[in-house]
C-alpha cells in the first residue's frame, strides 16, 4: 500500500517548469555567446563539460562506474560513448534523482492529459518516437528547460524581422502545429507547455493531429487560417500538395520545419506553393534546440550548450566537409539525466569557413536517420546499396512527387505507394517509374521491379513522422 501511494505521488503532474530569474541570467549569456570568439567558446565548453562530469559522477551510479579512472578535466574524446539501448537498460542508475523511476515516468507519459505539465514538480518529460529501434524516456530539469527556452527565443532568426519588431510577442499571429498530438513527444510537449505558461498565447496557438483523416485535417486548418505553420517537412510537403490541388485554402506567411531532414527541393516547393518564408531547425529528444537556421540559411550549432561530434563507424572524429557515419551528442545543460558522448545516429557534416550572418557558432549540414538504405541485387549478382537521400532526391527533383513511400519487397522488387486520389496517381507513378529506373540503371540494377500502390495513404509511425524509404527486415546476402 505504501509503495503504491509513493508511486502515485511521484507521478502526479504539476505546472510546467519555469524560473524567470534563471531565464534572465541564461538569456544574457546566450546573447553574448552567439558571436563569441572560438577561444572563448572553447573555454566555455571546457568549463561546462567539467561541471557536467562532476555532477554525473556525483549523482549517476551508471556514470560513476563508466567514468571511473577519469577526472573532471578529461578530454571529451577520451570519454566512452554510450547508446540509447544501454542507458535505457540502466535507467534507474542513469538518472541522478532517485525519485525518477522508470515505471513512474512510463505511467506519466502514458496519460496524454499530462502533456506539457511537469512530473512531480521535478522535470519535464518526453518520449522519443523509437525511429532508432527503441523508444526512450528523457527528463529535463529546470536548468535544461531554461537553456532550451533561451536558445529558442534568442537565436531563432525571424523570417519576417519587421513583423517581429512590431509584434515581438506574436499577438497578431495564428500559430498551427501539425504533428503527433497524443503523445509526450518533445514538439507536442513544448507546444502545450507554451500554452500553459502563457495564457495570452493559448488562444493563438493550436495543435492539429497529423494522424487524423486528411480531409478532417484540411478542414480544421482551413478554418483556423494559420499565419505560422510548424510541422515536419514531409507533412508540410503533403499540405502543400493539398493546397496546390485546391483542397486546402490557407496562406501561411511563415513555415517552421523540424524533426526530419528538409531537402532543398521540399523547401523550394513550400516557398513556391505558399509564397512564404521557410525556417528550419534541428533538435532531438536528447537536446531540444541543437541547431538554428540563420538568415543566410545555415544551421548553427548551439555549441555553448551542446557538443556534437561527427564520427566514423569507429567513433573517430571526421574533418569538415565529410559526412559522418553517426554523431555523438553531449548535453551540457542537463545534469539530472546526463548524456555524455551519446550516439545520436544522425549523419552530420561540419562546415568550414565563416557564415555571412556573422554568427561564430559552428555550421552543419544534417541528414537524419529516418529512412533506410536499400540493399538490392545488381546485374552482376553482387549487392548494390541505394542511399535513401539519393532515392528521395530522385523522386522529388526528377519525378516531382513528394507524398510517397518506397518499400523493399525482395532483392529486386520495390513497392511504390503514392498518396492522393487514385485517379490522380497515374501520372505520378509514370514519372516515378522513369526516374527510379534511370537511377537504378546507373547504379547497376537494370532489372528493377516496381509494384504500385496508387491512392494509398503513406503510413505514419506513432510519432506522426512518415518513413518514406523502408528496407526489408534482413539485408540481401551476396549471391542470394
Amino acid at each position: 500500500m505504501a509503495a503504491a501511494m509513493a508511486t502515485a505521488a511521484e507521478s502526479r503532474a504539476t505546472a510546467p517548469l519555469y524560473d524567470p530569474w534563471r531565464q534572465a541570467q541564461i538569456g544574457a549569456d546566450v546573447v553574448a555567446m552567439t558571436h563569441a570568439s572560438p577561444a572563448r567558446l572553447a573555454a566555455c565548453q571546457r568549463e561546462r563539460l567539467r561541471k557536467l562530469l562532476s555532477a554525473a559522477r556525483a549523482g549517476s551510479v551508471f556514470y560513476r562506474q563508466r567514468l571511473r579512472g577519469l577526472d573532471d578535466d578529461a578530454e571529451l574524446a577520451s570519454l566512452p560513448p554510450v547508446t540509447k539501448a544501454e542507458l535505457m537498460c540502466h535507467f534507474d542508475g542513469w538518472v541522478a534523482d532517485p525519485a525518477l523511476s522508470l515505471p513512474a515516468l512510463q505511467a506519466f507519459v502514458a496519460d496524454a492529459s499530462h502533456i506539457g505539465e511537469a512530473f512531480a514538480g521535478r522535470v519535464q518529460v518526453w518520449e522519443s518516437s523509437g525511429t532508432s529501434g527503441r523508444p526512450g524516456v528523457f527528463v529535463h530539469d529546470v536548468q535544461a528547460m531554461t537553456v532550451y527556452d533561451a536558445l529558442e527565443a534568442l537565436r531563432r532568426a525571424p523570417p519576417r524581422p519587421l513583423q517581429r519588431w512590431l509584434d515581438p510577442l506574436g499577438l497578431g499571429e495564428r500559430y498551427a502545429f501539425v504533428g503527433a498530438t497524443g503523445g509526450h513527444f518533445a514538439s507536442m510537449v513544448s507546444v502545450q507547455r507554451l500554452r500553459l505558461l502563457n495564457p495570452w498565447l493559448a488562444g493563438r496557438l493550436r495543435s492539429f493531429s497529423i494522424l487524423q483523416p486528411r480531409d478532417d485535417l484540411v478542414a480544421e486548418l482551413e478554418a483556423w487560417a494559420p499565419t505560422v505553420l510548424a510541422t515536419y517537412p514531409t507533412a508540410a510537403a503533403m499540405l502543400a500538395d493539398e493546397s496546390e490541388q485546391g483542397r486546402l485554402r490557407i496562406r501561411p506567411l511563415e513555415v517552421w520545419t523540424g524533426g526530419e531532414t528538409l531537402g532543398a527541393a521540399t523547401r523550394a516547393r513550400l516557398q513556391q506553393v505558399w509564397g512564404c518564408a521557410v525556417r528550419n531547425s534541428y533538435g532531438a529528444s536528447e537536446f531540444l534546440s541543437i541547431a538554428w537556421e540563420c538568415e543566410a540559411g545555415h544551421l548553427h550549432v548551439n555549441a555553448d550548450w551542446v557538443l556534437l561530434e561527427p564520427v566514423d563507424e569507429h567513433h573517430r572524429p571526421l574533418p569538415p566537409g565529410v559526412a559522418s557515419c553517426t554523431t555523438l551528442l553531449t548535453n551540457l545543460a542537463n545534469t539530472v539525466q546526463p548524456l555524455i558522448r551519446y550516439e545520436l545516429g544522425d549523419q552530420v557534416t561540419l562546415l568550414d569557413g565563416a557564415c555571412p550572418c556573422g554568427a561564430t557558432l559552428p555550421r552543419i549540414d544534417v541528414r537524419g536517420r529516418l529512412d533506410d538504405p536499400l540493399v538490392l541485387r545488381g546485374d552482376d549478382g553482387q549487392t548494390v546499396t541505394l542511399p535513401p537521400l539519393a532515392l528521395t532526391t530522385v523522386l522529388e527533383d526528377e519525378a516531382h512527387v513528394f507524398d510517397f513511400q518506397l518499400r523493399q519487397r525482395d532483392a529486386r522488387t520495390l513497392v511504390l505507394r503514392v498518396g492522393g486520389p487514385a485517379g490522380e496517381a497515374h501520372d505520378k507513378l509514370a514519372r516515378c517509374h522513369a526516374a527510379l529506373r534511370a537511377y537504378a540503371r546507373g547504379q547497376g540494377v537494370t532489372h528493377l521491379r516496381l509494384v504500385d500502390e496508387p491512392g494509398r495513404a503513406v503510413p505514419l509511425g506513432r510519432s506522426g513522422k512518415a518513413q518514406r524509404i523502408v528496407a526489408r527486415a534482413s539485408p540481401v546476402r551476396r549471391g542470394a
